[in-house]
């Protein structure tokens, strides 16, 4: 059987139709909240910050706007198959109509990555941020991977925090998709208001100053840490100029994931053929919009070269620029560090929710075992998934350090973000007329433009990312041909499946 065999449309429509199915209970307001939690959370606070001291300067504002134009071009086009293809699965779903089961088998497990892989991350930061708010309250050792060492020699034994917070956030998911997207609205309103305190207020203490220079000059020195050892470097064509605008957008697009979570909800959706559209682009409009304020009131609150200080970047680096540019407002310090904490469990929430569909939809496939696609007798939710999804990514978060950035979990989206703008291309040439209720404008070269940008900003990433990224793909590869292969629903030939055909627009 070929690598490049397709699931037929029809076929996918007709399960996600099906009686026993996920349940409909999401409408376009709740989709758009749900873009917002899983976008506005660690980015945001964390990574604007980093872009500027590390490529962009000031500019970082334009860095988000070459995020978001790749984020635009992509997201035009998962609103086309999401209105098409209204089921779970996301991209994956998307590249096994259009390009093979091989090639949506790899965007499957490049999506492990950013799902799985980016709540692990964003649960251990949580609990620091947690930590941080009690006062250091919590002992070092429950709070910290084993593979941390203290500066008074303390070892970590376990990240209870990191545990809590996803066992929560399980536990309502599996209770359900309605209650998760009535709890998440919540947290979303809460840190959105605070993100527009900050904006407000914060504009008062602009130093026009700090814009100049506005892109990081050519031959600036190198940043040291305390050791004296190089912790930045400016030689890169990626972290000055024109260049560091394009580095610093691949750093901040760690702030844009989250919007392709509201594909995987399609199956979810009460009239997904209307409401994805408005979900995706809805989302990603309005928090395009917030970056650019935050990002042009951070580093005119503060300079840029702050941020490239390890001392007063970083996590902390919103915290400081409050404690130490904007006078009598520390408790603005303390209402981002809840915000933080809020972006964070939306973002947590979403991405195992979008990783548990990803795993119910492979699962239905074949190329998953069954107990990922087992939905809940009463909740109808993949219980199991969830379930399994915990204790993978409670591991991660209980015993490994918070090393991995989130350049990894920009690999995985950014990739599974050229796949789906390359299958629009191929749907549009393949089956031109099945009927699409969204049609992404420009045809061909929103596709091509998606494409481009996305890979561009692959290529911007760290050396030492695409190693890693390279050896995962490789390990899913392996499982693939050991596992999924031959217990896939295409793989035996008898099989009739409906033909797309069935679903293109009559006259």
């Amino acid at each position: 059987m070929s690598l490049f065999r397709t699931k037929s449309l029809a076929s996918m429509l007709e399960s996600a139709d099906s009686e026993k199915g996920l349940k409909r209970t999401l409408g376009a307001g709740n989709l758009i909240a749900l873009g917002i939690g899983a976008i506005i959370g660690a980015g945001l606070f964390v990574r604007t910050a980093a872009a500027a001291g590390q490529a962009s300067g000031p500019a970082v504002t334009l860095a988000f706007v070459v995020a978001a134009v790749g984020c635009l071009f992509a997201g035009l086009c998962y609103a086309e198959f999401a209105s098409m293809i209204p089921i779970a699965g996301s991209a994956y779903a998307y590249s096994y109509v259009t390009m093979g089961e091989i090639v949506a088998w790899i965007i499957g497990w490049a999506l492990i990555m950013e799902y799985a892989l980016g709540a692990a991350t964003v649960s251990i930061a949580w609990s620091e941020y947690l930590n941080n708010l009690l006062g250091g309250a919590i002992p070092y050792e429950w709070c910290h991977s084993p593979f941390e060492v203290s500066k008074t020699g303390v070892r970590g034994t376990m990240n209870l925090p990191a545990i809590g917070i996803l066992v929560l956030l399980t536990l309502l998911l599996i209770k359900g998709t309605q209650e998760s997207a009535i709890i998440n609205m919540i947290i979303v309103f809460v840190k959105v208001a605070i993100v527009l305190l900050f904006i407000f207020i914060g504009w008062q203490f602009i130093n026009p100053a700090n814009y100049t220079p506005y892109m990081i000059p050519e031959g600036t020195p190198p940043v040291l840490n305390a050791a004296g050892e190089t912790q930045y470097s400016y030689t890169s064509f990626f972290r000055h100029g024109f260049g560091g605008i394009l580095g610093g957008a691949a750093i901040v697009f760690f702030a844009f994931i989250g919007f392709d979570a509201v594909s995987t909800a399609a199956q979810e959706a009460k009239n997904p053929k209307r409401d994805m559209p408005i979900g995706i682009l809805g989302s990603l409009v309005v928090c395009t919009i917030l970056y650019i304020l935050f990002g042009h009131v951070l580093t005119g609150v503060a300079n840029w070269k702050d941020f490239a200080d390890p001392a007063k970047g970083g996590e902390a680096s919103v915290v400081y620029a409050i404690q130490n540019f904007m006078p009598g407002y520390g408790w603005l310090a303390t209402a981002v560090t809840i915000a933080i904490l809020a972006g964070f469990s939306s973002v947590i929430l979403v991405m195992l929710m979008g990783q548990s569909r990803v795993f119910y939809t492979m699962s239905t496939d074949g190329l998953l075992p069954k107990a990922f696609s087992v939905l809940h007798p009463k909740f109808k939710t993949p219980y199991k998934a969830n379930m399994i999804l915990f204790v993978f990514v409670g591991l991660f978060a209980a015993f490994v350090p918070i090393h991995v950035a989130g350049d990894l979990t920009s690999f995985g989206t950014l990739f599974a973000f050229v796949l789906v703008s390359i299958g629009v291309l191929i749907m549009r040439i393949k089956s031109p007329n099945i009927k699409r209720p969204f049609k992404a404008p420009l045809g061909p070269v929103v596709a091509v433009l998606g494409a481009g940008i996305c890979l561009l900003m692959i290529i911007s990433l760290d050396p030492q990312t695409l190693i890693v990224a390279g050896c995962w793909m490789v390990a899913g590869l392996i499982f693939y041909f050991a596992y999924g292969r031959k217990r896939s629903k295409l793989h035996n030939p008898s099989d009739i499946m409906p033909k797309a055909s069935d679903f293109e627009k009559k006259d």
